[in-house]
């Protein structure tokens, strides 16, 4: 059977570049004692925003580990897909992110539904799994609004993945469900009938993305209390531990974090409470690597500069549908972004200052980094000149994929 190791890490690349500086870090991060499973993972509508194939992934993480003599596991990640988008993603990845929010709140026949609660009914009651402080207390009536709300997700979960057992055969993959993009949280007691009904449809679950509460933007820092979010990911955490052994889960069964770029207000809880209960974790890195790319190219002066610039401005124009696929996981104030003229007058350093995730920086601007983190399409656009560019300022732009992929987000997680 394929199996994620304890840590790993989900590693967007939109535009293909920069596998082997990510894959550096990840290496880096062994030197110091700490092995990450590298995760390639690309989304349908990138794919189609960009122009490329899922092959295209699996054709970048290989030369990347070729190159790199990687000798541990690595995967490829068909991102966030569902029924209608699996099929082109089969033959190249062997990691699949099932995304089933949109099924989430579809009532279930009252057949399944009966069927579920007469299942799970013997966890009706007051209870409290063993390790987990938060006592979890549910009845006969919360029982029936959670298997109305989720059931039928759950069960799409489970066609989706037979879909792929089928073509690729048993245990030749790494399964994930997604229920994250979806507007309000779920409770533990909801995660732990959520895992029922996905043991129940025989999911060989690795990871699992719940919808944790505050705000997950783009891009940018944690929106909401780090201490409640803390409280949450523990009890989430131990009701994965008891489904574990309640269920018969994947013993490795592990908290997947979506959204999870830059969230560093958050990342001293998770480390410390993942080490704390000796558990793994996954963490999605997003499009931070188009950012720094974005910053490399303006560091780089010059074409690259204007060329990051235009971008920008460019955004300006079409802000309005450019933001609205990502209306629900970005907050950007209109009113704090730098007018088109005062960025063209700006310096490499101004601009890059901008858009670098340092908030000491009195540059930084979260509203323009979201605002460039969903710009991607503009590089697209101009495809041939924006990677000529990436390849003539490959050590600039490479270091910034490198420093940020380590410095801000590993070494802050793991404390190294």
């Amino acid at each position: 059977m394929k199996q994620l190791g304890k840590y790993s890490i989900g590693m967007g690349d939109r535009f293909g570049h920069q596998a082997s500086y990510q894959l550096a870090a990840i290496l880096k991060a062994a030197e110091k004692g700490i092995e990450i499973t590298p995760v390639w993972n690309k989304s349908n509508r990138e794919h189609t925003t960009i122009g490329t194939q899922p092959w295209d992934v699996r054709i970048e993480a290989d030369a990347a580990v070729k190159k790199a003599a990687f000798r541990k596991p690595y995967f490829v990640d068909a991102d966030h897909i569902n029924f209608d988008t699996v099929d082109r993603f089969i033959e190249s990845s062997d990691f699949f992110t099932i995304d089933v929010a949109s099924f989430i709140g579809t009532k279930a026949d009252d057949k399944h539904l009966s069927d579920f609660i007469t299942r799970a009914e013997k966890y009706t009651g007051s209870f409290k799994p063993e390790g987990l402080h938060l006592e979890l207390t549910s009845d006969g009536a919360q029982l029936q609004s959670i298997a109305e709300k989720y059931l039928f997700a759950a069960r799409k979960a489970g066609e989706i993945y037979r879909k792929i057992e089928t073509i690729k055969g048993r245990d030749t993959f790494i399964t994930e469900v997604s229920m994250d993009e979806v507007a309000f949280p779920q409770t533990p007691v909801e995660l732990l009938f959520i895992l029922k009904m996905l043991a129940d449809e025989k999911v060989p679950l690795q990871t699992i993305a719940p919808k944790f509460s505050g705000r997950f933007n783009k891009g940018v820092d944690y929106v909401g209390d780090p201490l409640r979010f803390a409280e949450e990911f523990e009890a989430d955490l131990l009701v994965i531990d008891f489904a574990v052994r309640e269920f018969g889960m994947s013993p490795g069964l592990k908290m997947s974090v979506h959204s999870g770029s830059d969230k560093f207000a958050i990342y001293p809880h998770i480390g410390r409470i993942i080490r704390k209960h000796d558990k793994g974790l996954h963490l999605k890195t997003a499009g931070t690597t188009w950012l720094e790319e974005v910053i490399g190219l303006a560091m780089s002066g010059g074409k690259a500069l204007a060329f990051a610039k235009d971008i920008y401005i460019h955004s300006l124009d079409d802000i309005e549908a450019l933001c609205a696929p990502y209306a629900d996981v970005i907050d950007i104030n209109i009113s704090r972004l730098p007018s088109a003229d005062a960025v063209s007058k700006w310096s490499p350093e101004e601009f890059a200052g901008a858009l670098r995730h340092i908030k000491e920086n009195r540059h930084y601007n979260p509203d323009m980094r979201q605002l460039i983190h969903v710009a991607y399409k503009l590089a697209a656009k101009n495809i041939d000149e924006y990677s000529a560019l990436l390849a003539e300022n490959e050590s600039i732009v490479g270091r910034c994929v490198f420093e940020n992929m380590y410095d801000r987000h590993i070494s802050r997680l793991f404390g190294i």
